[in-house]
This record gives structure tokens, sequence and C-alpha cells, in this order.
């Protein structure tokens, strides 16, 4: 599975780990690791620690993902992003969007 979803034993938390392309291929898998959930997690984080690329689709279901938890409101977290998922990132202003570490 590329996707792999994991909540928080309080149910607070959701991290969603990537693994492999991050592209239009993950769509409804991703989809499907936050839109199920019983209870609506406070934060999200979305490690792409083993993602080895990432698209202008995937950039979409990151802002479909902050929508759905909020918008403004939302805490959601992209956390170990290599150097060019990074850059495309900033190049697309989703700094000033998504907390990026």
């Amino acid at each position: 599975m590329a996707v792999v979803a994991e909540v928080s034993p309080d149910g607070a938390k959701l991290t969603i780990s990537i693994k492999g392309r991050f592209d239009f291929g993950r769509h409804q898998e991703f989809r499907e690791s936050y839109e199920g959930l019983a209870k609506k997690p406070s934060s999200i984080v979305v490690d792409l620690k083993e993602a080895t690329y990432l698209d202008s689709s995937a950039l979409g279901m990151l802002l479909l993902l902050r929508d759905h938890a909020g918008g403004d409101h939302s805490d959601v977290r992209v956390i170990n992003s290599n150097s060019d998922v990074r850059k495309i990132l900033a190049i697309s202003n989703f700094d000033k969007l998504f907390d990026i570490g």
C-alpha cells in the first residue's frame, strides 16, 4: 500500500505516510485515508519521507485535505520532504498554507 494512515490512540492526530509516487494514481487511496474516519482529528501530518515524486495532482490532493480539515483554521503539516519536493512546495507557495518541515 502506498498510502498508510495511522490515527493516534486518542484520535486527535492523523498521520498519513506516502510511499513512492504521490500522483493521481494515489488519489482514491489518499482521500480514503482521512474521509472515512469516525472522529475528525484536530491535527494531520502528511509524512513524505518515503515519497519519491510529487506532481500537480498531489498538490491538489493536499489542498483538498486542508479544506476537509477546516481550511485556514486547520492544523495540517507536511514533514520529511526531500529537497526536490520542498522546492516544488515552495514554488507553489504551499509554505504559506502548510507548516512544512
